[in-house]
């Protein structure tokens, strides 16, 4: 570098959030940061953690910027806007160079919790990218433990591209190796969502409620018996449960999958599951989805499979206009013998469109046969 910090790092600004050197000003705020639950549990920043780490932080910092293939670490700030109040410190984010010019570039961010909710570091996220992209970046990527769904959702913000989960990817606390979720972008991209995040709406209509399932529900998942066949993934369990959620959160955060539980509307107790499901792409306007449940024992036989269908059958055809899907088709499989999903199928309108012959392997050995519904909207 020509110069030394903080004179040497730039300011990128968007006229709300702002990148700029981190100063012994902003110590106390990151004192506060690094202390904070969520950082804690998602981060490796020591703990206990206090004014003197900070300051070891910042002259680490310093000497970063001062290094000519160093990590750019800039303090965010959120100038405000319109009366919106404004805070001198908001979090910090990370631009790390590859190896060489050709390697691709990492981005971290950590976000004080007095701004969190506020778009602040997706604005963070775009002035940062932008200038690693003028910088040379050949691509830049984000790395977070799987299950940190705010880190998730600036990654979606921004338009990066969705790689999946790399197992044993991140460092974690004690020197545990953790599972990553894994996104890029690339210069030129659009930093704007590519595929739809789908945040399921309550539906509420008779003795049941549809909403989203979460940890505190874990309690009253069933262990399902049914035959193999008819669900050949396993189903919901309960020792499976949070796999469960963390699938149909990742699912919804690729526009994927519209899922609830299905829940007794005076006690909020959970009955079930139903979901639409994309084949493939997103769940789009005009497209084609697949409908499926799973019922807890308790529930069965009483006409809670119909009724939670046509509830999410009735959201699935709704314009996007008036809040729903914008479905045109709706599609399902069910193994020939399973009489009372079969039941649901007729009684929510479904019918059948082919058989095949032979798809299921059976408990003795045999083989049943498969049947494939359609539910056109009207």
């Amino acid at each position: 570098m020509t110069s030394s910090y903080p004179q040497c790092v730039p300011v990128l600004d968007d006229g709300r959030v702002r990148l700029r050197a981190m100063t012994p000003a902003d110590l106390p705020a990151v004192v506060e940061q690094s202390t904070d639950p969520e950082t804690l549990r998602w981060t490796t920043v020591p703990s206990p953690y206090g004014p003197d780490d900070a300051a070891d932080f910042l002259e680490h910092i310093g000497s970063q910027w001062e290094d000519e293939g160093g990590v750019r670490i800039f303090a965010v700030e959120l100038a405000g806007a319109d009366g919106e109040e404004g805070a001198p410190f908001a979090g910090l984010i990370d631009l790390r160079p590859g190896a060489s010019p050709q390697h691709p570039w990492e981005v971290g961010f950590a976000t004080h919790p007095a701004v969190r909710g506020r778009g602040v570091m997706t604005a963070a996220m775009r002035l940062g990218a932008a200038w690693a992209f003028e910088q040379g970046a050949p691509s830049l990527y984000w790395y977070a433990n799987v299950g940190n769904w705010g880190s998730r959702r600036v990654a979606w913000r921004v338009g990066m591209t969705d790689h999946g989960t790399l197992p044993q990817r991140v460092p974690g606390r004690d020197g545990a190796v953790m599972d990553a979720w894994c996104a890029s972008l690339l210069p030129g991209q659009e930093m704007s969502p590519r595929t739809p995040w789908i945040t399921p709406p309550v539906l509420e209509e008779g003795s049941l409620r549809l909403r989203e399932l979460g940890e505190d529900d874990a309690e009253h998942v069933e262990t399902v018996t049914f035959e193999p066949h008819w669900m050949p993934s396993g189903g919901l369990t309960p020792e499976g449960f949070s796999g469960f959620l963390l699938r149909r959160g990742e699912g919804a955060s690729l526009g994927k999958v519209c899922g609830w539980g299905v829940v007794d509307r005076q006690s909020d107790r959970p009955l079930g599951e139903i979901g639409i499901f994309a084949r493939s792409g997103t769940l789009a306007a005009g497209g084609v989805a697949e409908l499926g449940y799973q019922l807890f024992p308790s529930a069965r036989g009483r006409g809670v499979a119909t009724a939670a269908s046509r509830m999410a059958i009735a959201h699935a055809f709704a314009p996007v206009a008036d809040g729903g899907l914008g479905l045109r088709r709706l599609v399902a499989e069910t193994a020939a013998d399973n009489e009372a999903s079969n039941a649901v199928r007729r009684a929510c309108g479904f019918v059948v469109y082919g058989r095949e012959t032979g798809c299921d392997v059976l408990a003795d050995g045999s083989s049943g046969d498969a049947l494939h519904w359609e539910l056109a909207r009207g």
